[in-house]
């Protein structure tokens, strides 16, 4: 029997979840590896009060590569059902909770989500790319910083965000790799970067001391897939170029591991959800890739038709 491709996707949020949900049906052996710097709505409270890992990225990876018998839409919901009213777990949602009570019962977050993905019947691995508590800082052009994940994320709503670009970003205190997720890249076959929010999302795992050595030292080539959409705050104005020179300018010597981009270069008629990305200053990443950026460009259509643009169709081009 052949041996399993290894497939390592680097990332977190929807587009982690995306991207796994569509390799899932396919004979590979899946790791996620995602970011620990959340510090918003439910995974915020619960890592200010007790003191763990933001469960948030790892709570939704888990359940893209759950295979439970109960209908997917049902355990979706469930573990990312928030509780409502004027109590004390409104907001929290019930995967983040059951994490937050497995690390507790455990004594460790590495070992509370292997416990989840027990629970889950989770066909993969779902790693933490680090076990050290840190910030997430934006340092603008204008040289002001903005610390914390969630302010970083949410500075569009700001009247002035736009006066001033994000320049860099970086850890505070900085953090070292999880040594099972370090081990997963070095093993890769292949590894997919995004896609998701550039500074919040996929860069953050990049400027863990070990991720950027660990993939120049896999045999594994290096996917980027593009946002479908600028995000206000983080990346107004980005073409795909732009995306494809941060990614390499944070990736350091990694960089020439980078040889294939997926870019979207067509929409449906989403008249009305366009609008609605319009109305916040979030457009269309146009695609500007040329032969001279050294990397296979994969073009076509992968938008998926729902309340909000999300990347599917992807498993085909990989």
């Amino acid at each position: 029997m052949p041996k399993k491709k290894r497939v390592v996707v680097i990332g977190g949020g929807a587009g982690t979840y995306q991207v796994l949900m569509g390799l899932k049906k396919y004979p590979f052996t899946l790791s996620a590896i995602v970011t620990m710097s959340d510090s918003g709505g439910s995974t915020g409270k619960l890592r200010k009060e007790l003191s763990i890992l933001p469960p948030g990225d790892v709570r939704r990876a888990l359940i893209a590569l759950s295979n439970l018998p109960l209908a997917e839409k049902t355990l979706e919901k469930l573990f990312d059902y928030r509780f409502h009213g004027k109590g004390s777990l409104r907001g929290h949602s019930v995967g983040n909770l059951l994490l937050a009570a497995l690390t507790q019962i455990t004594g460790r977050e590495d070992l509370a989500i292997k416990e989840a993905g027990k629970i889950l019947a989770v066909s993969g691995f779902v790693h933490p790319v680090t076990l050290d508590k840190t910030q997430l800082v934006a340092v603008l052009e204008n040289g002001k910083r903005i610390v914390g994940e969630s302010k970083i994320d949410l500075r569009w709503q700001g009247k002035e965000y736009a006066k001033s670009p994000i320049k860099k970003v970086l850890l505070k205190p900085n953090a070292k790799v999880f040594t099972d997720a370090a081990k997963d890249i070095k093993n890769a076959d292949l590894i997919i970067l995004g896609p998701g929010d550039l500074y919040t999302s996929v860069v953050p795992n990049l400027l863990v001391e070990g991720v950027n050595q660990a993939i120049g030292r896999s045999r594994a080539k290096v996917v980027l897939i593009v946002n479908l959409m600028t995000k206000p705050g983080e990346t107004d104005d980005f073409t795909a170029s732009s995306f494809v020179k941060k990614i390499r300018d944070y990736l350091g010597p990694a960089s020439q591991k980078l040889s294939h981009v997926i870019v979207n270069t067509s929409f449906p008629d989403h008249v009305q959800t366009l609008a609605w990305y319009l109305k916040f200053s979030s457009r269309p990443v146009r695609d500007d890739l040329l032969k001279s950026e050294g990397v296979k460009v994969i073009r076509g259509g992968f938008t998926q038709k729902g309340e909000l643009l999300r990347q599917g169709n992807l498993q085909k081009q990989l």
